[in-house]
């Protein structure tokens, strides 16, 4: 999981932007592959933190899958140099934290 703070100046529909133009694409072609049975761009309905706080969080059933992820995250600013700009344009950079949590649950 991904947290993320929005920059003052953001515009009011800063987190459906991010998420249709640069998250969206990429984690819907990795849920195609296989790579990921589940993601989620969330927003704070309760604010325990800094108003404008979202997350982006998804389910790998493998330890690989969070690799290819990443992969195609990379390829996904590679092929489209604006993204990563566009979304640090709208984003605080000292917002940011990732968590990596491990489940042995079973998701149905």
């Amino acid at each position: 999981m991904s947290s993320y703070e929005l920059r003052p100046d953001a515009p009011a529909n800063a987190v459906d932007t991010i998420s249709q133009a640069i998250v969206v694409p990429v984690l819907e072609k990795m849920l195609a592959d296989g790579a990921l049975i589940e993601y989620e761009i969330d927003e704070l309905a309760v604010h325990s933190q800094s108003p404008g706080t979202f997350s982006i969080l998804y389910i790998s059933p493998t330890a690989d899958g969070i690799d290819k992820v990443e992969g195609a995250i990379r390829d996904a600013i590679k092929s489209q140099p604006l993204l990563l700009p566009a979304f640090g344009s709208m984003t605080k950079a000292s917002g940011h934290r990732d968590q990596l949590v491990l489940s042995e649950g079973t998701f149905k």
